[in-house]
């Protein structure tokens, strides 16, 4: 079994160039065993025609969208995660209010893990129990806590703009924190979420340009740091009118400007966040 979800612009500095980086991931699955299944999001040129590939060589493939029905795999609709085949198609599951499957991003990890877990021999009513009771990952989308209205959430995971538009597009209201180590593009592709965000803290060595970015379009703050990000961001959100306020840490950038990797800069705002709840027993921690 191998799961190929997407490409986007990453770890070029390691691969060099996109064309490298895909291709790498297309090895990882295109060696299924010769009975096993690849899992293949198709929402990519890169994926769909290493989807085509890995089927010429043989292999089975089991096609994924959450942007369009198929005609033969599955997709996302209506959050519901359908299964066409033979010209019909039905129902799966269902992931509408499951907390820690917002966003389309984790519609789509829904729905390759659905497939592979189809694949599996698992039933729908197993895997319908199983998104039900998933708790969602460290660092990405994890819901941390809540403090009064304010929900805090750690997206340290979101090392590119891409990563961090599936985050700007679960939630409006956001007091967002951003920077770090930049990568190439900047955040002008994030234009168009820009008026869901209340305010933004910028950290590291991004606060700057990204600063320049915003300006005029989102208000904004050079924090610095991750523990003054936290602390001004938390302030202003309890203080604001909005109905449910979010901390969003999802930086668009790497940490190694200040942390070893996104993993300890994740744990850091988590770890910020229980010193709030050491000043506040109203905050309610959501993992322990």
């Amino acid at each position: 079994m191998g799961i190929l979800t997407n490409v986007t612009e990453d770890h070029l500095d390691r691969h060099g160039t996109l064309r490298d980086y895909a291709a790498v991931k297309e090895r990882l699955v295109a060696g299924v065993q010769e009975n096993g299944t690849a899992v293949v999001g198709v929402d990519d040129n890169w994926c769909a025609a290493a989807a085509d590939r890995i089927e010429r060589a043989g292999k089975r493939v089991v096609r994924v969208s959450v942007r369009r029905p198929l005609a033969d795999g599955l997709y996302v609709e209506a959050e519901r995660i359908m299964q066409a085949a033979g010209g019909s198609a039905r129902a799966i599951v269902h992931i509408g209010g499951i907390g820690s499957l917002r966003g389309v991003h984790n519609a789509q990890n829904a729905a390759c893990a659905t497939a592979a877990a189809l694949a599996l021999g698992l039933s729908p009513e197993a895997i319908q129990q199983g998104l039900i009771s998933f708790p969602g990952l460290a660092h990405r989308m994890e819901q941390v806590g809540r403090l009064g209205r304010v929900l805090f959430v750690n997206d340290s995971k979101a090392t590119n703009s891409d990563s961090t538009a599936q985050a700007l597009a679960c939630f409006s209201d956001m007091f967002w924190i951003a920077g770090g180590k930049p990568k190439t593009g900047g955040i002008g592709s994030l234009a168009g979420f820009f008026p869901r965000i209340r305010k933004a803290y910028l950290i590291g060595e991004a606060a700057a340009g990204f600063a320049r970015e915003l300006e005029g379009h989102v208000p904004h703050v050079v924090a610095g740091t991750l523990d003054r990000a936290v602390e001004l961001a938390a302030g202003d959100a309890a203080a604001s009118a909005v109905k449910e306020p979010i901390v969003l840490l999802s930086p668009a950038c790497a940490s190694f400007d200040q942390y070893r990797n996104f993993e300890v800069r994740g744990d850091k705002f988590r770890e910020l966040v229980r010193g709030a709840a050491g000043c506040d027993r109203r905050l309610r921690l959501a993992v322990q």
